[in-house]
């Protein structure tokens, strides 16, 4: 089974956005976001569509290709 990362980390790094208001966004503990972005647990799909509306990013791009 492979180990799917995303890369919220990066988008959050590239904006300039803190976990924090990320979290507050979302409804979700900062321990959860925090948890999402250290690839320490995964968001379910509908919670990475919603994290990508509020990035206003693609969906795509919270997933790491590479693996």
């Amino acid at each position: 089974m492979t180990q799917h990362m995303n890369r919220i980390k990066e988008v959050l790094e590239e904006k300039g956005i803190k976990q924090t208001w990320l979290a507050e966004k979302l409804g979700k503990s900062f321990s959860i976001v925090n948890a999402y972005v250290c690839n320490r647990r995964q968001p379910s799909l509908e919670q990475l569509f919603e994290i990508a509306r509020i990035l206003q990013v693609d969906p795509k791009e919270l997933i790491d290709s590479n693996k």
